[in-house]
């Protein structure tokens, strides 16, 4: 499928890849994992034909397909999400308008099969209705479809090109970090998917459930070569360590040897009666294939993050809590308490108010209707990408990591923002440079490090690369306080969650165990639920009418129930269209003030400087409001067009 044979590349001295090579054989599963740096990214890159090689060849089979997913986010034009997810090309677009226009006018005849004949032979009548199961799977609803793509916030237009992928079935995937914008409902999804996938996968991932799920080989990038491991990324990590033990003693061997002959060469290389016995060790130890010194691995997570005052037992609670978007209800008469101690998880379908619910229990959203009560000496912190504003663009990332009311030593913080990726100089950085990712891991260094008894976490591993997300278990499985978080990372999941709670439709459902008791119970409630639906499986609507049994009562209360869904359909579409005009011009003013905020002009002002700040942090809250509202109306928008069509 894919050869890479003797590959070298290097940038300004530091070699990336030094005669490197991989075999990718079709239907094949590979993870590609290293470092920070190691150069996944940049190895995609080469295979795509996108940077050339130093020396060495990259070939793909004839008549091949790549399909790449980027790890950020992609520019998109005026296409319907429908259209993105298909990819129609131009001729395609322009035949299914003229189609449509033929049909109107009842055109016939030769023209009009020639036309269809076209269309049918470009997939035009296959690619919607493939894309709409993908599109539905990674989360989208039938009412998303037609919305333009640009109007999405970056991870839906991420996912709209990963159901792009999925419809056209290139013969080679490279994903880079596919997870980063999935929920956990539609990464189960996807993985279920990728198990049936025709052709090969390699993926960058640091979600060690989705490596150990899908993964059949492990392809590391290390000392600038690709070692191949057969296994999952449990099975990479045995091997690895065998292979290194293995090493390191054929490497103190040689050296061991080398030693003794380099002693006898400076011992006797003066004698003229040794010279020649002198000369001849020295090229016996140049023909030696010098065995290379393992590298070792770094540090292990052996440092404790200091604890926070005990609280009382009971360390939150929300009393009969209504909360509403507008017009738009999220939760009527909730109730919710969590217990010290307790690591809380929260699943659900995206759009449920999983966010919602954390940030009314952060105080980030204020209560509408009922009571939220933190329990005794309870102090709470919430992690969130949209809390990194709070940090100080001039300070160096060591200064803003430092500034924190703990005991710490400068060598210790160095150690936590190094299990962060913040490395060598990278701590003397400013602020103001960094990547929204970067910002994100510096919140959650400054947050670990003065840590509350009642901490929120929102997708906490996004921008985390394995060793990091293991460096946060390690902390958080320290951590004596309460914890309530959200996550799509699985084995995150399984290491810190010992009380699920599934938000949908607006009520809570709590399953007092981890997430694998959680996955069991509802999977068996699904099988015994099963024979008793319908034959048919119809989503709820307007049952259809038979002719005979169609009563002048049935058919009055069915022209009732017509017109009330058609009202309630208006306002919901009224409801999608606000919201996104809203979303719209706030992106544009948030992308305005970014590009500001990006300029070290801007801080010569620094009054001005502040205000833009605020300006995002509000913008940034509206935006939050205004997405949720948005998939509330929208996915109930879609439940009852769904309704429509199966009624018809």
């Amino acid at each position: 499928m894919l050869t890479v044979a003797g590959m070298s590349k290097a940038y300004g001295g530091r070699t990336l890849f030094a005669d490197a090579s991989l075999r990718i054989e079709r239907g094949e599963r590979l993870g590609l994992v290293g470092p920070n740096g190691a150069g996944k990214s940049t190895l995609f890159s080469l295979i795509l034909g996108a940077e050339e090689a130093d020396a060495g060849t990259v070939e793909l089979e004839r008549g091949g397909r790549v399909g790449h997913l980027p790890q950020e986010n992609v520019p998109v034009g005026d296409e319907t999400v429908m259209e993105l997810a298909t990819a129609i090309t131009p001729e395609v677009a322009a035949l299914r308008e003229r189609l449509r226009a033929a049909e109107k006018g009842a055109m016939l005849g030769d023209d009009f099969h020639e036309l269809q004949h076209r269309f049918e032979a470009l997939g035009g009548y296959t690619l919607e209705a493939r894309a709409a199961p993908i599109l539905a799977g990674l989360g989208f609803r039938q009412g998303d479809f037609q919305r333009p793509a640009r109007t999405l916030s970056g991870g839906w237009v991420m996912r709209a090109h990963l159901a792009r992928l999925l419809v056209h079935e290139p013969d080679l995937l490279l994903l880079d970090e596919p997870t980063n914008h999935l929920d956990l409902e539609s990464l189960l999804w996807f993985q279920d998917y990728l198990r049936n996938y025709p052709g090969a996968v390699l993926a960058i991932s640091h979600d060690r459930e989705f490596l150990n799920t899908l993964m059949g080989a492990i392809v590391e990038i290390r000392q600038a070569r690709l070692w191949h491991y057969r296994g999952n990324y449990d099975a990479f990590l045995e091997q690895r360590e065998a292979n290194e033990t293995q090493q390191l003693a054929a490497w103190k061997n040689q050296q061991r040897e080398i030693n003794r002959l380099q002693t006898w060469v400076d011992r006797f290389r003066a004698k003229n009666t040794k010279a020649t016995q002198a000369q001849s060790k020295l090229k016996q130890i140049e023909r030696m294939d010098k065995i290379d010194a393992p590298v070792e691995a770094g540090p292990g997570i052996d440092f404790r993050f200091p604890q926070p005052e005990r609280s009382g037992q009971r360390a939150i609670e929300l009393k009969h809590v209504a909360h509403a978007y507008g017009d738009l209800p999220v939760y009527d008469d909730l109730n919710f308490e969590a217990e010290r101690g307790q690591r809380i998880v929260l699943v659900g379908p995206n759009g449920a108010g999983k966010s919602t619910l954390l940030k009314l229990l952060a105080g980030v959203l204020p209560v509408q209707h009922g009571e939220r009560l933190p329990g005794h000496k309870v102090k709470w912190g919430y992690y969130s990408q949209y809390r990194i504003e709070m940090l100080r663009p001039d300070s160096t990332v060591l200064e803003e990591a430092l500034d924190t009311p703990q005991a710490v030593t400068e060598q210790f913080v160095r150690t936590v923002l190094g299990s962060f990726l913040f490395r060598g100089d990278d701590v003397f950085k400013p602020v103001r440079v960094l990547s929204g990712g970067e910002k994100s891991r510096l919140a959650l260094v400054k947050l670990l490090l003065d840590p509350p008894n009642l901490l929120l976490m929102d997708e906490p591993t996004t921008h985390l690369d394995l060793s990091s997300v293991d460096a946060l278990i390690a902390a958080l499985d320290q951590f004596e306080g309460t914890l309530i978080f959200i996550s799509h990372d699985v084995h995150f999941i399984r290491h810190l969650g010992n009380h699920v709670v599934e938000v949908r439709d607006g009520r809570l459902r709590h399953f007092p165990g981890g997430y694998d008791y959680y996955v069991e119970k509802t999977r068996a409630e699904k099988a015994a639920a099963a024979p008793r639906q319908p034959a048919a499986n119809r989503p709820a609507g307007i049952p259809p009418l038979t002719g005979k049994a169609a009563t002048r009562e049935e058919r009055r209360r069915r022209a009732e129930e017509i017109r009330e869904r058609n009202r309630h359909k208006r306002q919901l579409e009224e409801k999608v269209q606000t919201a996104e005009s809203r979303i719209h011009t706030l992106e544009t003013r948030q992308g305005e003030i970014t590009q500001l905020l990006e300029d070290p002009a801007t801080y010569e002002d620094s009054a001005r400087a502040m205000a833009l700040s605020d300006e995002l942090k509000a913008v940034l809250a509206e935006l939050e409001a205004l997405h949720e509202a948005w998939e509330e109306a929208a996915t109930k928008l879609s439940e009852l067009e769904l309704a429509t069509l199966d009624s018809a």
